[in-house]
């Protein structure tokens, strides 16, 4: 079924169509496709088993904030830049054209719609690409049971800071009308 989606669009489609759910799970790609929901770790294990499966590697990325939930995105490479796939409720956070030369320019994509309930500008860090095949003995993509293990690497491993200290002294809040603009299209779960 994922090669069947042929790019990365098909993909960022795909996870458009489901639902966002706020759930402390971590479901393999083939349990997401079963229950068509997903948060952003999900969404991009399952960006990352339908990379793999169209022929990229299989890589995401861990954007880490203060005060507010890390975010992360599958990866992939055309002609030498960076693209990504995303699931999320806020409309800025979701995928980027593979237009980025580095992984930095990448991350600093994500800073102006990277933002808590109260408006503060969270984004400060960010890890480097992890290729999920180093857990296929696991069974990552078709595992029944949580995959706890892959957001555990990703909260251990080494971030680089995206910005400094005087800078973030200066950063300021999101109004309210961004904060609204940035859950546009946001519903809330039935449950």
């Amino acid at each position: 079924m994922l090669e069947r989606l042929r790019t990365p669009k098909g993909i960022q489609r795909l996870l458009d169509s489901f639902s966002y759910h706020k759930a402390d799970t971590a479901w393999s790609p083939r349990r997401v496709l079963q229950e068509q929901t997903a948060h952003c770790l999900e969404g991009a294990l399952l960006a990352a088993a339908a990379l793999r499966a169209i022929g990229y590697p299989p890589l995401v990325f861990d954007l880490e904030a203060n005060r507010d939930t890390d975010h992360v995105v599958a990866l992939y490479r055309v002609r030498g830049n960076w693209g990504a796939i995303a699931k999320s409720h806020f409309t800025g956070l979701r995928d980027r054209m593979p237009i980025y030369r580095t992984l930095r320019e990448l991350a600093m994509s994500y800073f102006d719609d990277y933002f808590n309930d109260l408006g503060e500008r969270t984004l400060r860090r960010y890890s480097r690409p992890v290729n999920l095949a180093r857990f296929d003995q696991r069974n990552w993509m078709t595992s029944e049971k949580p995959v706890w293990y892959i957001p555990e690497y990703l909260l251990e491993m080494p971030h680089k800071k995206l910005l400094t200290k005087s800078q973030v002294d200066r950063l300021y809040r999101i109004d309210r009308l961004g904060v609204h603009a940035g859950l546009l299209g946001y519903r809330k779960p039935k449950w």
